[in-house]
This record gives structure tokens, C-alpha cells and sequence, in this order.
């Protein structure tokens, strides 16, 4: 799996068909002595079936895979109208909308646990010099602004430049830390400048202990 995550998310890289499926196209995944089936749907790759590289053996994944290929084909056709013309059938190994649902959970899981890293980061980062630090994400673009003095409060300031819905702020604002989720008031403006039309912003107090505990991580 790691394989053909590396090799399919390569756009670079050339995919070497599997010639023995006719009913889909399929492409060859390889890393020593594995050997993978990857379908790819609207340039998402699933690696369906896999197996190991047995030259000359009826057991070798390539010639297994068209084995069964060919027997569901045969069962397809004996039990619809509508026969294939193709000589193999891999429906049955292709992803479902369970598959789909459980990918986009995932997907969101993933994209949650990145957003909680990088809002710690950027927010340690902030503390350490008085600026803002941003990172962007494939459709918008964070940044968070941190100011302390010692013996006064802490300020905090998220802004956001880009078109993010409700729930991922929401995501954003509460993996801040040392800050109140339900105490973020929108912004018309940051410290040294006003917002662009693209952008929102979003403030509160961070509790100092909190700031100071992230300042001392390692």
C-alpha cells in the first residue's frame, strides 16, 4: 500500500497496464516480491487486489487475478441478460459507496489531525517572535498572530484567506492553544493592518500559562 501511495502520487511517474484485464483498466504495482491491481476513479487510485510474484505458477498474482477474472466474467454472463463482450470481470473488486464513505471519513480524520499540528506549530512559532506565521492548505491559507508581554494578557488573532466553511473554522479555532473555542470574536482588522476582501479574522485572549507551556515544549 505504501508503494503504490508513493508511486501513484507521483504524477511523473509511468503506470505499466495489467493486458490480461479487458474489462478495466488496471495498473501494475510493484515492490520486491509484491505485486498490486490499482484502479484509479477520477484520478483517485485504489489498489484492489494483491498478491506475490510467482513466475510460472498457477499461484503467481498475475495469473490468479486473471483466473478469477475470467470466472466472474462467466458468472456475470450466466446470470444477466445482457452478456459481456469483454473475456474478464473485476466489478466485484472495484470500490462501492461504502468504500467511498469510508475514504471521505478518513479523508476528513486526516485533514483534521494535520490542521491540529499545524495550528500548534504556526501558534508556537507566533509566540517565539511576535509575528505572524502561515502555512497554506490546498484551499486556503492560515495564519495566526500571537503577542505576549510578560505580566499582561496574551492576544491571539487567527486569520483565514480563502473560502473555508463553518465547520472547518470551527476545527481551526478549537485546536488553538490556551484559548477559549466559544470565545473567538470576528475581526475587521489586525494589529498593523486591515483585512483584504479574501481574508477573515477571528480574536481572544490565550491564557498565559498555556503560552508559556507551549514556548518551553521542545
Amino acid at each position: 500500500m505504501a508503494k503504490a501511495r508513493e508511486h501513484f502520487g507521483d504524477d511523473r511517474a509511468g503506470h505499466e497496464r495489467i493486458r490480461s484485464i479487458e474489462d478495466e483498466v488496471l495498473f501494475k504495482v510493484k515492490v520486491q516480491r509484491w505485486r498490486g491491481a490499482v484502479w484509479t476513479d477520477e484520478d483517485l487510485p485504489w489498489l484492489i487486489a494483491a498478491g506475490q510474484r510467482e513466475d510460472g505458477s498457477p499461484d503467481d498474482f498475475y495469473s490468479a487475478l486473471e483466473t478469477t477474472a475470467r470466472a466472474a466474467r462467466a458468472q456475470y454472463n450466466a446470470n444477466n441478460r445482457q452478456p459481456l463482450s469483454t473475456t474478464t470481470y473485476v466489478g466485484h473488486l472495484l470500490p462501492d459507496q461504502n468504500d467511498r464513505d469510508r475514504y471521505q471519513l478518513e479523508a476528513g480524520a486526516r485533514l483534521v489531525r494535520d490542521l491540529a499540528a499545524a495550528v500548534r506549530e504556526l501558534t508556537r512559532g507566533s509566540l517565539h517572535d511576535g509575528h505572524e506565521h502561515a502555512a497554506d492548505f490546498p484551499a486556503f491559507r492560515l495564519g495566526i498572530l500571537v503577542r505576549a508581554d510578560d505580566g499582561h494578557e496574551t492576544y491571539a488573532a487567527v486569520r483565514i484567506t480563502g473560502s473555508v466553511p463553518d465547520d472547518l473554522t470551527a476545527v481551526i479555532l478549537r485546536h488553538v492553544p490556551g484559548c477559549d473555542p466559544a470565545a473567538w470574536y470576528p475581526e475587521y482588522a489586525l494589529p498593523s493592518r486591515s483585512l483584504l476582501p479574501a481574508e477573515q479574522a477571528w480574536s481572544t485572549l490565550m491564557d498565559p500559562k498555556a503560552a508559556a507551556d507551549l514556548l518551553n515544549e521542545e
